[in-house]
């Protein structure tokens, strides 16, 4: 890469070395809240398209793929403004109505299933997802709904970022509701039960940092002993409709809301859920509608992110219709624009880093021989899915457009296929080769439930990857993104799973004590640490930090082992690809709910930890980037 680096930095802040003069220049797009990295390769990609799919709209170019052929008709609908500021919000008054017309709980009851079909908010949750200790089935799980504020400890006194966000959520409905043609008393008074009943329900709900140990997640109950948790709800009723049987049991997640749901949800609080579900909708339903109700329901999204104006009608539009048929998208890109070179490529880098990984767990001098050999047999038996899917999920095949519906019409339609997919799926085998993002896509995953790595077209390019950069500097960067995903399998979380994907414990005891005091190790090395944003909570940051360290520990051994090694472009490919510029309130946002660590300290950390950091740029103590021997965390 032909970056200016600042050499005299190298020492002391190996980030500010690398990005120091990009960030002195980078402006964040008005209309976003990051640039940089991630956001970069994205942007690229939001271009390519737009000028693709621009030339499809307005027939300067065609294609043969019929559902390529869909999407560029919902697209069309999306992007006429024209038609949707003339219907105004018309279109969603019929569902507006429905809500504020129920009279009591039976009432709501009786409507409930064809509430959640249209995708309305309800107190409680029922999905379909795999059953965590079996699999190759799918189970029923009851979920907690989502607040209005982004997390429970927003409510907690003391919190200073609460007030000012509610007042602008609180604005932003009381002008939808002056859009859609409501007085301002009923504006205000189902606003303040809407908000009344949102705060009623945060102290039952986990916070960030507890919903990210996943595993404490299942929790099973009979359907008899769920149906018990609500004596104002028919929970097992209504569970019945939703798959069209009756399930034996219910995965429930948080225990503690479903324990209080007679006093959240009652004939006296009927009022006040009435209210947040017709507010709920309301705000729900704004970007379907005219361009004003797009761009006023998006003002709370915009001062949590600190985004500084809304996207253009253009640039919502593409964004609205791949959402849609986002994997009709994906396929399209990959097909397009991503080579089987560059598969090919990355599919021997996972290999050769899924060896690194088997090396190191056949040589571990902490693990027992017998917790050793499972972790070897996962690792063995780990899926690895690069580039796209083979196949178009027949979901899509099921989206046929209707020219002469509104935008809103053909939405709420399309809501229906897609939950009536979902909910069918209870009584099957599970799909194990459903991608969860499509190829166009910026990221990567490991799923703990299907033991499968996961690396969409997107982000197989430079920085992270390219034919045309040297081996160190593609490990430093996807090599260190592959082996971190890799490491999800033996984090905190994804250690809890075995090699087809269940939840249980294959660790001896004395294994999973160290381990744990390691995984705290990690939790200290980042609890408290200071950014502009406010300080570090290292429990909630653990598990991708232990996914860094292992990745890039792992991504170092075999960069290592090329021939054109070069250790020094892998620690700067590595800082480059964690380069961001991002708002102060996302930072915020972000300190709050987001499982990964700032970018800055992913960037300057994990270094920090590798003997090879200290040889290759000399680094002593006295020096910004040294740390002490005994402080330094090696898990993987």
């Amino acid at each position: 890469m032909s970056d200016t680096i600042n050499t005299a930095l190298l020492k002391d802040d190996l980030y500010q070395a690398v990005n120091g003069e990009w960030l002195k220049t980078a402006q964040i797009p008005a209309d976003k809240a990051t640039t940089g990295g991630f956001a970069d390769l994205a942007d690229q990609i939001e271009e390519t398209l737009m000028r693709d799919f621009g030339e499809l709209l307005d027939g300067t170019a065609t294609t043969d793929d019929q559902y390529l052929q869909e999407f560029v008709k919902y697209y069309r609908i999306v992007a006429d403004f024209k038609q949707r500021d003339a219907a105004g919000f018309s279109p969603v008054k019929q569902s507006l109505d429905q809500i504020a017309q129920l009279t009591d709980l039976a009432d709501w009851q009786a409507h409930l299933y064809d509430l959640t079909m249209s995708g309305n908010a309800s107190p409680f949750e029922l999905y379909v997802g795999p059953d965590m200790k079996d699999t190759q089935h799918y189970a029923l799980n009851a979920e907690v709904p989502s607040l209005i504020l982004p997390d429970k400890t927003y409510y907690e006194d003391g919190n200073e970022q609460a007030d000012a966000l509610l007042a602008v959520y609180s604005q932003m409905v009381l002008k939808l509701f002056k859009l859609a043609g409501y007085e301002d008393d009923f504006a205000k008074a189902t606003l303040e039960g809407a908000l009344k009943f949102d705060r009623s329900l945060a102290p039952y709900e986990k916070d960030s940092t507890e919903r990210a140990d996943y595993a404490k997640d299942y929790n099973r109950y009979t359907l008899e002993d769920f149906s018990q948790l609500s004596s104002n709800i028919d929970l097992a009723g209504f569970a019945k409709q939703l798959i069209n049987a009756t399930p034996d049991q219910v995965i429930v997640s948080e225990p503690k809301f479903y324990a209080a749901l007679d006093d959240l949800v009652n004939d006296q609080t009927f009022t006040d859920m009435k209210n947040w579900l017709f507010v709920k909708r309301l705000v729900g339903t704004s970007g379907l509608l005219s361009d004003e109700a797009r761009i006023v329901g998006g003002e709370y999204g915009r001062a949590l992110s600190g985004s500084k104006e809304p996207k253009s009608q253009q640039k919502s539009a593409y964004y609205f219709a791949t959402g849609q048929f986002s994997q009709v998208v994906g396929l399209y890109y990959a097909h397009k624009y991503f080579g089987e070179a560059a598969k090919k490529d990355v599919q021997q880098m996972v290999e050769k880093m899924v060896a690194v990984y088997q090396h190191r767990l056949a040589n571990n001098d902490w693990l027992s021989a017998d917790t050793k050999k499972k972790a070897v047999t996962k690792l063995s038996t780990l899926g690895i899915q690069v580039g796209y899917p083979d196949e178009l999920d027949p979901l899509y095949k099921k989206f046929v457009v209707d020219p002469t519906e509104s935008l809103y019409e053909n939405d709420e339609r399309f809501t229906k296929i897609v939950l009536a997919d979902h909910y069918s799926r209870w009584g099957k085998e599970v799909d194990r080769t459903r991608w969860e993002m499509p190829a166009h896509m910026v990221n990567a995953y490991y799923n703990p439930q299907f033991n499968v790595i996961v690396f969409p077209a997107a982000i197989l390019q430079a920085p992270f990857y390219s034919l045309n950069q040297n081996s160190s500097e593609n490990y430093g960067g996807i090599g260190a993104v592959i082996a971190h995903e890799i490491s999800h399998a033996f984090d905190n979380n994804g250690a809890q799973f075995d090699e087809v994907g269940n939840l249980h414990n294959w660790w001896t005891e004395d294994d999973m004590k160290h381990f744990k005091a390691l995984a705290q190790e990690e939790i200290d090395q980042f609890d408290g640490l200071e950014t502009p944003a406010g300080k570090v909570n290292g429990k909630l940051v653990v598990s991708e930090n232990i996914a860094d360290a292992g990745g890039l520990s792992c991504a170092l051994a075999a960069a290592k082992g090329e021939d054109d090694v070069d250790l020094k472009a892998f620690f700067l490919n590595w800082s480059r690809i964690w380069r961001m510029k991002s708002s102060l309130e996302r930072e915020k946002l972000l300190l709050s709910i987001d499982v990964h660590s700032p970018n800055v300290l992913r960037a300057n950390v994990q270094p920090k930890n590798l003997t090879e950091f200290y040889e290759v740029f000399d680094i002593k103590p006295g020096d910004g980037m040294y740390l002490p021997e005994d402080q330094r965390v090696n898990i993987w």
